[in-house]
């Protein structure tokens, strides 16, 4: 990552992707990319990115089963508007 940025690279570091051993150490090690210069971002920030919109057909079931899957609350919501609202 240190390399790609001193490369003149645009980096982001998905947070939730990182393994530490300890969350002090996850935090330093953020802390200390994001001090570099890269970008910190989710999994889902970037996971909705590249779906761009959800008029994405060939890619909207499987981004959207990942977010039923394993987004909490903003998954539940996604299912509960697949099932329950049909646009006319």
């Amino acid at each position: 990552m240190l390399s790609a940025l001193s490369a003149g690279l645009e980096v982001y570091v998905v947070g939730g992707a990182c393994g530490a051993l300890t969350t002090a150490s996850h935090e330093l090690a953020l802390g200390r990319m994001q001090a570099a210069g890269a970008r910190p971002a989710s999994w889902i920030q970037v996971l909705l990115e590249m779906q761009r919109d959800w008029t994405r057909h060939e890619t909207y079931d499987g981004a959207r089963a990942i977010i039923e899957s394993h987004a909490g609350g903003y998954g539940i919501g996604l299912a509960y508007a697949r099932d329950m609202i049909r646009p006319a």
